[in-house]
């Protein structure tokens, strides 16, 4: 019998039972490589391929993350249902109305950059993006260095006391700390300049909505509710005369008025992001990718598709292509009745994940 029959004969009775049935426990007893219920030869592998254990097939040749084959399968999926628990610091972090989890972002990460990579953040917030980029060290397949940018002191104080506090949990857990991501204070018009053009591998961010972030909390708790940024999928409080009893919004109710502070009208809302995000694109190498959150709101008995609008002002401007949208589901959302027995109003539990890539000559 010739080696590789012996070879593969002996496989063959490795990861079979007394039946001739697999015996996945069998063969992972023999570290013989398992993947959906079979097990891998691995010298039938390409030689730009190998075989991670307990994470599949990863192909040298990949450009745009570290994942396997599966891993890269599953990242396709155009809805993210994922209710992701509070956590580091999140009763600290939740004083930014508009904070997303930054396991969320640490996904994302993954899915759009590499390890080293370099992520950008324009508008950072309390910093939900660096500390996904962090957590990837960790919790994913590796470090991303992250920049912020953030013009409100506040929220820039937030992240940092947020980070000291986590790795002090961490250091006392026996966890290894979260890496401190470059987060910068001032206005990303002013900031952006200050990136090299193509340094950057993928930018990551939740846009403010008309700078509701800039208006003044005060010790009424539905004004301060108000005031926080990320309210994009809010609706206008009705009118007493309407049948609508309350708006759907996670962060409470904002008004027109409210809405409209800071850059005026929609229109002028989408100038500016279309303007901004031109300039931000220079900083993103040919190979990167620009991906943003937006959410959709209800406004004046009309559903407003602030995502489709926002990606038909960047497209307008910036040269980038609208590669995907992504729906972030969070199925632990509570739902609220609005406008029962009279109208229809959705109780929103998505958030809409925008994916531009560069367009290149090639």
């Amino acid at each position: 019998m010739a080696e590789d029959e012996r070879e593969q004969h002996r496989q063959s009775r490795l990861f079979t039972d007394d039946d001739g049935d697999f015996d996945a426990e069998r063969a992972r007893e023999e570290s013989l490589p398992v993947e959906d219920g079979e097990v891998i030869d691995t010298d039938e592998l390409a030689d730009h391929q190998r075989y991670v254990e307990g994470r599949g097939i990863y192909d040298e040749r990949n450009r745009l993350n570290d994942l396997t084959g599966k891993e890269w399968k599953y990242a396709t999926k155009s809805v993210i249902a994922e209710g992701y628990p509070p956590a580091l610091q999140h009763d600290l972090r939740s004083e930014h109305g508009g904070q997303k989890p930054p396991r969320l972002c640490a996904e994302l990460i993954g899915r759009f950059s590499k390890t080293g990579d370099t992520v950008l953040d324009p508008f950072a917030g309390v910093g939900g993006t660096l500390l996904g980029a962090s957590l990837c060290e960790h919790e994913g397949t590796g470090l991303r260095e992250a920049i912020g940018f953030e013009r409100n002191p506040r929220w820039v104080e937030i992240y940092e006391t947020a980070l000291e506090r986590e790795n002090e949990e961490r250091r006392e857990r026996g966890e290894p700390p979260l890496a401190d991501q470059d987060m910068r204070h001032g206005d990303c018009a002013d900031l952006i300049e200050e990136v090299p053009d193509d340094s950057v591998d993928l930018l990551l961010t939740d846009v403010p909505y008309w700078h509701m972030d800039e208006l003044e909390q005060t010790r009424n708790e539905r004004a301060t509710r108000e005031s926080k940024l990320g309210a994009f999928d809010a609706a206008a409080v009705p009118d007493e005369d309407d049948d609508v009893e309350e708006s759907p919004t996670d962060e409470g109710p904002a008004t027109e008025a409210d809405a409209e502070t800071g850059t005026g009208t929609k229109a002028e809302w989408l100038d500016d992001m279309a303007a901004k995000f031109e300039r931000f694109t220079d900083a993103v190498t040919p190979d990167g990718h620009l991906v943003v959150f937006i959410g959709d709101m209800y406004r004046e008995q009309s559903y407003k598709f602030l995502s489709a609008d926002l990606a038909r002002a960047i497209e307008s401007t910036a040269p980038v292509t609208l590669a995907a949208n992504l729906i972030w589901y969070d199925p632990t959302k509570d739902l609220h009745v609005y406008g029962y027995p009279f109208s229809f109003v959705p109780s929103m539990v998505h958030q809409n994940v925008l994916v531009f890539r560069p367009e290149t000559d090639t």
